[in-house]
């Protein structure tokens, strides 16, 4: 039985992004996976499941195969009955650590792993292993880089009561509206990595605790990593010694920090990025410009947010001011914040570096768009009679529609140009 390993500074980790996705490589005497199952006080469960586990793989699984259990100092007899299973079964490890959290187990134990891939999952095995194989086999061919089982599927069985239902759905619709993720259920106790993929994306991911598999996921899908999600039969466990406030409380705050960091460009995603793959409709096609469908798409909901913003504030200004000063106030606080949220989620340029430059840029843009508008409503003050309200309203969005075309093809070649070396979140697969 091995003790707790502290892991000390992670490994260096390569500039270079992750090679072209592969098979995994057998090795004779090596397993090719390896399944965590991180446990505190589950003396009741643990050898029973352990057992189960290991008779379902040994049966089902064409490779070779370790079951590593992660003790989070664990004060009942864990301990024990873990280095028993350890001894008796020749494919079960047993790893102790003498700190608390699904997270740090998770750490160690994958970090330590030969298998190259690399799964977990819960003691009291409430999904059916049946979904195991399905699971990691996309990851052994090199279909996709993590795997995860679903509750929420359409063909998924799922018994539990409505509390945690309710709890589970809240939960992943917050993900969804607060980091636009797109997997299915974050806290399926039943997901696996490639061992290459986990090595870059580990010591990117600072929770220790319950959020962990979900900060992992949501940073592997922000780099462009392919997960595949595995509908499941599951059922709840009663006795499950979850304390649901406290790691909601936690969750939250984790969806927070991830926010944040995602928002400011501090993680460097670039490092876990695959390149293009082997089919031809990856390949870079000469005569297209790079990215231009992303950009577009990014670039239309920021000016439909802008365009929001900036009428909402040229009413409140209006109401004390007159058309053309209202029109310029709205216009610059808008112009601030759409450049600001053009080069991070348009053009994918993160950190500060020419962040002053790109303003400045913006505002120039910003004036050409003021002139339209100014103009437009110059125009409409010649008119004879009083516009109304909706009417400067009307005319300010046909406006700033034709300003917006503009504003895009000099953002696209004059303020984030492709070749100005920035540094850049840049997906090649949405060069398409």
């Amino acid at each position: 039985m091995r003790t707790d390993t502290p892991l000390g500074a992670p490994p260096e980790t390569p500039l270079q992004t992750l090679p072209v996705r592969g098979p995994v490589t057998v090795v004779r005497g090596r397993p090719v996976l390896d399944v965590v199952i991180p446990v505190y006080n589950e003396e009741a469960d643990l050898e029973r499941c352990v057992r189960r586990l290991h008779d379902h793989l040994a049966r089902t699984f064409p490779y070779g195969f370790r079951i590593t259990i992660a003790d989070n100092a664990s004060t009942d007899r864990t301990p024990d009955l873990a280095a028993h299973l350890d001894e008796s079964i020749e494919e079960v490890t047993a790893v102790r650590l003498e700190q608390k959290g699904r997270g740090r187990a998770l750490r160690t134990v994958w970090s330590l792993s030969e298998a190259p891939v690399l799964a977990y999952m819960d003691v009291d095995l409430s999904t059916d292993l049946k979904a195991l194989l399905p699971l990691v086999a996309p990851l052994i061919s090199g279909h996709s880089d993590l795997a995860i089982g679903s509750r929420l599927s359409r063909s998924s069985r799922v018994v539990r009561g409505p509390k945690r239902e309710f709890i589970s759905r809240a939960y992943n619709l917050i993900l969804r509206g607060s980091l636009a993720a797109r997997f299915s259920d974050a806290q399926c106790g039943f997901k696996a990595i490639r061992k290459d993929v986990a090595e870059r994306l580990l010591p990117l991911v600072e929770d220790t605790g319950w959020f962990f598999d979900t900060e992992m996921l949501v940073l592997a899908e922000r780099a462009g990593l392919r997960i595949h999600e595995v509908p499941v039969d599951w059922v709840d466990d009663p006795n499950s010694t979850v304390h649901i406030v406290r790691t909601a409380t936690e969750d939250l705050k984790g969806v927070w920090r991830v926010g944040r960091a995602l928002a400011t460009g501090a993680l460097p995603l670039d490092r876990v990025r695959r390149p293009f793959g082997d089919d031809p409709r990856d390949r870079e096609l000469s005569g297209v410009p790079r990215g231009l469908a992303r950009q577009l798409v990014g670039f239309c909901v920021v000016g439909a947010l802008s365009t929001l913003v900036y009428l909402l504030l040229y009413s409140l200004f209006r109401m004390g001011t007159g058309p053309q000063v209202a029109n310029a106030l709205a216009l610059l606080l808008s112009a601030l914040g759409n450049t600001a949220a053009n080069r991070r989620l348009t053009f994918g340029v993160r950190g500060r570096d020419r962040a002053m430059r790109h303003q400045a840029q913006g505002l120039v843009v910003f004036g050409i768009g003021l002139v339209l508008t100014s103009g437009s409503l110059a125009a409409l003050d010649a008119v004879p009679g009083t516009a109304s309200h909706g009417t400067e309203l009307a005319v300010l969005i046909a406006a700033n529609l034709a300003a917006t075309v503009l504003r895009f093809l000099l953002f696209r070649a004059w303020v984030f140009p492709s070749d100005s070396g920035a540094m850049t979140d840049h997906d090649p697969r949405t060069d398409r």
